[in-house]
């Protein structure tokens, strides 16, 4: 995992404070980006009034401390984690960033985590009041707080059997550089390894090199006097001569003709470990679908490799009774639905005692400023004083309503119940993981063997047909 350094947020040059702490939030509480909002956490907060509440808190520290800044001054701070693609599910993101803004605040600081899912790593921005709850202090960042940032943030992904980055060089890097030889590879670097691999097996000109690259799976295709390069699983095909130096046209033409010698880039492609069985490729529907002769014959060699893999896994798990397997694989299923389930269970409950907190203690806090209101006569002068803390209240009586709460429970109570509840969650989602990974393989291989014994009837009924046409 990466996390970027500690960003202060301050009032900008023609921003006011408002301005300044709605425009972060609203970014990162895009529906778009975090599944129509289901990505969103608040803690001590909620996320649809979180500006409002993090310039409320920040009026009651100077009501209390008498203390006053500039332009200079800090209204929250905001921290990046990206994760390795494919190795964290969606929840499980949000579920880290708020333990790990909970740990580095200490849990004295509202915050809202959103978790981003628009990109190919899911990542999150999690963003912290920087008055306390107590509205006695605030947060002052310090020297090292990028290094104590990503310490906190390796420790938790340790903690739940995720991947670290090894000393990261932090200045000036972008993520896939940053994360090195973790990184997936590029189009071009793979691009690159296929033409290293044809031109392993000699080949007697350009002609039969485009043909060796094409039964890999490479569309080849000319644009003017450029050749076109695309692998499968990517959008946009990559000129040849923009893979560098060795691998442009002149380049290759030389080398084909004894001019020069190829030199294959250093860099090597670092592939992650495939899972131990894969599903068979359906040859027939990729050739209907446009696929050539070569990668028809790449598909056998590879379905080949897959049934043996899945011979292996069933032998070593003594799978090689069919009902046997069948069994197997639907208790799985229903065992990884079952702790699906309760997880979700545990998280709506979560949600809503963090929402109906924030409602509570909101309350509390700005009853006296609504009483007044009131007895102003609900006065428009009034309200244009105290607009902030009116709308809090008014929220809140409105969320007590949608949530049907006739009589307010005391925050130590659902302060109790959360921590209960977030303990039971932890436990089970390392045997969430664990049932996710045995169901996957169950399925994959029970749905390898279902294709080769579709197979066999298919090839059946072929020689009936051939029999009764005789």
């Amino acid at each position: 995992m990466a996390t970027t350094r500690i960003m202060p947020l301050h009032v900008g040059k023609g921003r006011t404070e408002s301005r300044a702490i709605s425009d972060i939030i609203d970014y990162v509480a895009n529906p778009k980006k975090t599944d129509n909002g289901r990505l969103i956490t608040g803690y001590a907060c909620d996320s649809r009034t979180a500006d409002a509440e993090f310039l409320l808190a920040k009026r009651q520290y100077i009501a209390a401390t008498g203390r006053v800044r500039g332009t200079d001054d800090v209204i929250a701070y905001h921290v990046r984690q990206s994760f390795r693609p494919g190795e964290i599910t969606q929840e499980e993101a949000n579920r880290l960033g708020v333990e790990f803004a909970k740990r580095f605040t200490k849990g004295n600081h509202a915050f809202v985590v959103c978790t981003h899912i628009d990109k190919s790593h899911i990542h999150n921005h999690i963003i912290w009041s920087s008055v306390s709850l107590e509205y006695d202090r605030k947060f002052r960042n310090f020297w090292g707080s990028t290094k104590a940032v990503r310490r906190l943030s390796d420790t938790i992904c340790i903690e739940n059997g995720l991947s670290i980055v090894e000393n990261p060089k932090l200045h000036g890097k972008s993520y896939n550089k940053w994360l090195g030889d973790q990184a997936n590879p590029s189009h071009r670097e793979l691009l690159r390894v296929a033409i290293d691999n044809a031109l392993s097996q000699s080949p007697a000109d350009f002609e039969e090199l485009l043909k060796l690259l094409r039964e890999y799976g490479c569309e080849v295709s000319k644009r003017g006097k450029s050749y076109r390069l695309k692998l499968s699983g990517w959008e946009k095909a990559a000129r040849m001569d923009s893979l560098g130096e060795g691998y442009g046209l002149e380049d290759l033409r030389a080398v084909l003709l004894g001019k020069k010698a190829h030199t294959p880039r250093k860099k090597t492609v670092t592939q992650a470990e495939p899972p131990k069985v894969n599903l068979l490729v359906d040859i027939q529907a990729k050739l209907q679908a446009g696929k050539g002769a070569g990668y028809a014959r790449w598909a056998k060699v590879f379905n080949l490799k897959q049934m043996a893999q899945t011979m292996n896994y069933l032998s070593e798990n003594k799978l090689l009774e069919y009902a046997v397997l069948e069994e197997k694989a639907a208790a799985a299923t229903a065992h990884h639905n079952e702790l699906s389930a309760h997880i979700k269970a545990a998280e709506k409950r979560m949600a809503e005692i963090a929402v109906l907190r924030t409602h509570i203690v909101n309350y509390a806090k700005t009853r006296e400023v609504y009483v007044a209101y009131r007895k102003a006569g609900y006065s428009k002068k009034f309200r244009e004083a105290h607009e902030e803390e009116i709308l809090l209240h008014q929220a809140a009586k409105n969320a007590f309503d949608e949530m049907g709460v006739k009589k307010l429970p005391k925050v130590k109570e659902l302060q109790t119940e959360y921590a209960k509840l977030l303990e039971e969650k932890k436990k089970t989602y390392s045997e969430y993981r664990r049932s996710r990974e045995e169901m996957r393989e169950l399925l994959t291989a029970k749905a390898n063997v279902d294709r080769v014994l579709k197979m066999e009837v298919e090839q059946d009924v072929e020689k009936e047909k051939d029999h009764g046409q005789r």
